[in-house]
């Protein structure tokens, strides 16, 4: 389940709906043209015990060359079981040119019920009603006269959305997929090196002591041996305290989140990120400050700024 984004725009999506373009993303409604609908009375307590055998409820209703996925919640004392092609539902938003990377969140007309206190117009022949507690399609003519419609804004959004299923083939763009494996590349060649550098310099160290006590038979004693220890322990601290600083800021890089620059050295480490939107810089900020990191933001700028020592 998808909880963000509830503030976007609304947009009813219908079979007979207009072409249009987009240059930003929404969350849109899906009227019963693009999904199958059951309720049903079922001695199951839990979410996860109902979700087990959707598939079995709709033996026989669904196109079986066709590959479905089920949203499941409760509605007074029965469960509603919702079936749905995401296949078909991005194919169709294609075709009225949106694209699937500019869906943030999908939602049922069902999901909706007690919004829809009055018919809803779809185009010039039909129209959006409850009957029986079930949200559906009927001719315009059945309405009578007198009926007033209503008008489909915001106010419809349910608290509960799904993210449409291969809506980038994963959570992120192409560019942004190859943008991060790009990042994960850069640090796992500093992890190689970094990691090369402390096994020659680990090797050097001992073949160093070897010489030292065989040149100095009083360097045998264990004082001596735990003194010359303890320096390269420090030594091994610093490079592990690296290793884990670079670890902390892999994980800030989450959707919304580009590493920009990355300067780290014996003393200190400095990292900039640029950041989607306010909200994104807040909580990459929070996640700094569990670290113990030191964050900053301009602001007139949703770029984020992260030091520490090390």
């Amino acid at each position: 389940m998808n909880f963000m984004g509830s503030n976007k725009e609304l947009l009813l999506v219908h079979v007979d709906m207009n072409h249009i373009a987009l240059s930003h993303s929404v969350n849109i409604m899906l009227t019963p043209q693009f999904y199958t609908l059951k309720k049903v009375e079922l001695p199951v307590k839990y979410l996860y015990q109902a979700k087990k055998i959707a598939p079995s409820l709709f033996d026989g209703l669904l196109d079986e060359s066709g590959t479905y996925d089920y949203l499941v919640y409760k509605e007074d004392d029965q469960w509603v079981f919702i079936a749905y092609n995401s296949e078909l539902i991005k194919n169709f938003l294609l075709s009225k040119g949106i694209n699937p990377e500019q869906v943030s969140k999908i939602f049922f007309a069902q999901q909706a019920l007690s919004s829809f206190t009055a018919p809803i117009l779809l185009g010039k022949n039909e129209a959006l009603v409850v009957v029986d507690n079930t949200v559906v399609l009927v001719p315009k003519a059945v309405l009578e006269e007198e009926t007033k419609a209503i008008m489909f804004d915001n106010r419809f959004t349910p608290k509960r959305g799904i993210a449409l299923k291969g809506r980038y083939g994963s959570l992120l763009t192409m560019k942004q997929a190859v943008f991060l494996a790009a990042i994960f590349a850069v640090f796992a060649a500093m992890f190689f090196v970094e990691g090369l550098r402390y096994s020659k310099g680990s090797n050097a160290a001992k073949k160093e002591m070897q010489v030292l006590l065989e040149a100095y038979p009083s360097l045998q004693s264990q004082y001596a041996r735990e003194s010359i220890a303890e320096k390269y322990k420090t030594i091994d601290r610093k490079e592990r305290r690296k290793r884990e600083v670079v670890k902390s800021l892999s994980d800030m890089i989450f959707k919304g989140v580009v590493l920009t620059s990355l300067s780290l050295n014996e003393k200190e480490f400095k990292a900039q990120f640029d950041c989607n939107n306010v909200k994104v810089a807040k909580r990459l900020m929070e996640l700094a400050k569990k670290e113990k990191f030191k964050s900053t933001k301009p602001t007139d700028s949703n770029a984020v700024k992260i030091e520490g020592r090390l």
